[in-house]
């Protein structure tokens, strides 16, 4: 039986939306149970959730640690136990002397630019002792998590806008909302970013909105929005939905191995066969047909498939 092809398909998932619910949906847009993301948003976050239709789900794995870039909203002024709007507030001290804050924002900003030891937000998907830290949290498990290394390679301000907020109890405070956008590596909490900005100016802080602009190359200009694909979908069935092929969408994203059919051949075979992008542990070889064959790993002088996409014809 032959494999489907499919391909990637870049969305702009709504809020309100948890990246299962947008995979399900494309489960039933596609008309294939074999759909997966590349990586999830939180529900109250939108913009580019890149999925993996039939046999590209195989490249999924190469693109969850690409570099992402985010538009975001942080309100200094009030911490909350998610870090973001979604939970409650534990703590809101309001910013007291704005002009003071905003003189002292670009210095707490450039510190947390660069390479960095960032603890993630105690409600994330990261396990301990087998389990989500968020479930643990919201058993009322107090958790600590251990710092790892990220790198923020670009954190800009773009407005500062002072304001009220309206805490659970007691009058409205002083509020400064800041806009940002940034550059991250792959396993960043944005939500983290916002916290440790609210730490550094003493005031606290949480993030309002966060909306994900690009997942390594593929940005919101390949993203379509849920409602454009069911129209596209209802007019054409399966074959209206846009889906990048998957040689395309490798030479998007990786380097490329030009091989010989000899060379794919033996791929297929499951073989080894010369480097050619040195010290690269995801390289996409590709045959003089166009084809995607395999992934390779060229960090030592002869290269392994990962993954293979082209396998060996069959003998007779």
């Amino acid at each position: 039986m032959t494999e489907a092809p499919g391909g990637l398909l870049v969305v702009d998932k709504p809020a309100g939306w948890t990246s299962h619910d947008v995979v399900a949906r494309a489960r039933r847009l596609c008309g294939t149970r074999r759909v997966g993301h590349a990586g999830t948003l939180d529900p109250m976050a939108t913009g580019v959730l890149v999925l993996g239709v039939d046999r590209a789900t195989k490249l999924l794995t190469f693109l969850v640690g690409c570099d992402k870039s985010y538009a975001a909203t942080i309100r200094l002024g009030v911490s909350t136990l998610t870090d973001d709007a979604e939970g409650e507030a534990t703590q809101a001290l309001g910013v007291g002397d704005v002009p003071a804050l905003e003189a002292a924002l670009p210095a707490a900003v450039a510190a947390l630019t660069g390479q960095l030891q960032q603890v993630p937000s105690a409600v994330s998907a990261i396990k301990v002792k087998g389990v989500r830290s968020y479930t643990r949290v919201r058993q009322g498990d107090a958790i600590e998590l251990s710092a790892r290394p990220v790198t923020v390679s670009r954190f800009d301000v773009l407005a500062v806008r002072p304001g009220t907020g309206s805490p659970e109890v007691g009058p409205p405070i002083e509020v400064v909302d800041v806009d940002v956008e940034v550059d991250v590596s792959s396993g960043t909490y944005v939500r983290a970013l916002a916290r440790d900005l609210g730490a550094a100016l003493g005031v606290g802080g949480h993030l309002t909105a966060l909306r994900r602009t690009r997942v390594g190359r593929f940005g919101l200009a390949d993203a379509l929005s849920l409602d454009e694909l069911a129209a596209r979908s209802e007019t054409a069935g399966g074959d209206g939905i846009p889906l990048l092929p998957i040689a395309e969408a490798a030479r998007a994203q990786l380097p490329v191995h030009e091989v010989s059919a000899e060379e794919a051949l033996a791929l297929g075979y499951g073989q080894r066969i010369r480097s050619a992008v040195p010290d690269a542990d995801a390289v996409a070889a590709i045959d003089a047909d166009g084809r995607l064959v395999a992934v390779l790993d060229e960090t030592r002088p002869t290269a392994r498939a990962r993954v293979v996409f082209a396998p060996a014809p069959a003998k007779a």
